[in-house]
């Protein structure tokens, strides 16, 4: 066994269309792990101690002179500190832009679904995925800020659409992401809002918690990169 498997605490697969949180301490790493290709999961990060601290999509990007994320990317909080550190990446490119789809988007792309009619099957939806998991924390619709979407890949024209690009995460692609506070994570796993494919087909990925070595490679990338660093370094004092 490699150091790298002894070094995974738990596993599991996060099944197509689903949801899914959990508290990620500081000092571990998710892994997410796209197995069939083409998948994408959104997600949500705030600070568990303090829920009303969490990821801010503008600092994010701002700070890092960016409009997507990769290796060697942070994700901020809207506090200016560091909540999660991407630290390995296969894919190149994942989506902060594109948001989450609704109800209403659901039904008018891939027409009428229910549980009463498809049982497990039926058309989830990704806003009122991440609510149902976020009711599970104490916390609502007040909360729900702009997520990220791995595995996708948005652009924007000169002309300001914003372009989605298919087939942008090919099979066992994977993003590994270090926790730098406690991080509660929610993830799910409906289409991008974005994705054309008239067809409704979510994939599952496989995540992963592992211990985490500490790593510089973020914290020298830019001055504001070492502020965020120091920033939450003096939170856990």
């Amino acid at each position: 066994m490699s150091l790298r498997e002894r070094s995974v605490l738990w596993e599991e697969t996060l099944e197509a269309g689903c949801t899914w949180s959990h508290v990620l301490k500081r000092g571990t790493s998710l892994r997410i792990t796209d197995m069939q290709g083409s998948a994408n999961v959104g997600a949500l990060f705030y600070n568990f101690e303090c829920p009303t601290e969490r990821y801010d999509m503008g600092d994010t990007l701002k700070a890092q002179h960016t409009a997507h994320l990769t290796k060697g990317f942070v994700l901020y909080s809207d506090m200016g500190r560091i909540l999660c550190s991407i630290v390995d990446d296969s894919v190149g490119w994942h989506d902060p832009l594109g948001g989450c789809g609704d109800a209403a988007l659901v039904r008018r792309k891939y027409g009428e679904s229910g549980f009463q009619t498809l049982g497990n099957q039926y058309f989830r939806n990704a806003k009122e995925g991440f609510l149902i998991e976020l009711a599970k924390w104490g916390l609502g619709p007040r909360d729900l800020v702009s997520n990220v979407n791995f595995f996708s890949r948005v652009t924007v024209s000169p002309e300001g659409c914003m372009l989605f690009h298919p087939g942008n995460s090919m099979p066992r692609s994977s993003v590994e992401l270090r926790a730098e506070m406690n991080v509660l994570t929610i993830l799910n796993t409906c289409p991008h809002p974005l994705d054309p494919n008239p067809k409704y087909e979510p994939r599952g990925v496989r995540i992963s918690v592992r211990k985490a070595a500490p790593s510089t490679l973020e914290r020298g990338s830019s001055a504001e990169n070492a502020r965020g660093f120091t920033l939450t370094e003096r939170y856990f004092l």
